[in-house]
């Protein structure tokens, strides 16, 4: 069996996944991630695969999102949190 993750974080979503999917007694269960952020662990869980190691920042884009925004992006960025004067403190992505 394997588990598809875009983003390993503090890995509680994914330990409680696997945790899950262990009681159906699968022959073997492996894990890949897009993405990992292993500074924000914060349970222990491994992948088998990653794509990226990243620090940690907030992304976006390659089916990421923040608040339903930058999702489609063809790359992915680290979000820049700012205030404006609109009260959006959403800056926008950077690659």
């Amino acid at each position: 069996m394997l588990v598809v993750e875009d983003i390993i974080d503090t890995g509680h979503t994914l330990a409680a996944v696997t945790r899950l999917l262990r009681t159906r007694a699968p022959a073997r269960l492996e894990v890949c991630a897009l993405l990992d952020k292993p500074s924000r662990r914060e349970t222990a869980v491994q992948a088998r695969w990653v794509g990226f190691e990243i620090p940690d920042a907030f992304v976006v884009g390659y089916g990421i999102d923040y608040a339903q925004r930058d999702r489609n992006l063809a790359h992915i960025g680290a979000v820049r949190f700012t205030d404006d004067a609109s009260g959006d403190k959403f800056g926008g992505a950077s690659a």
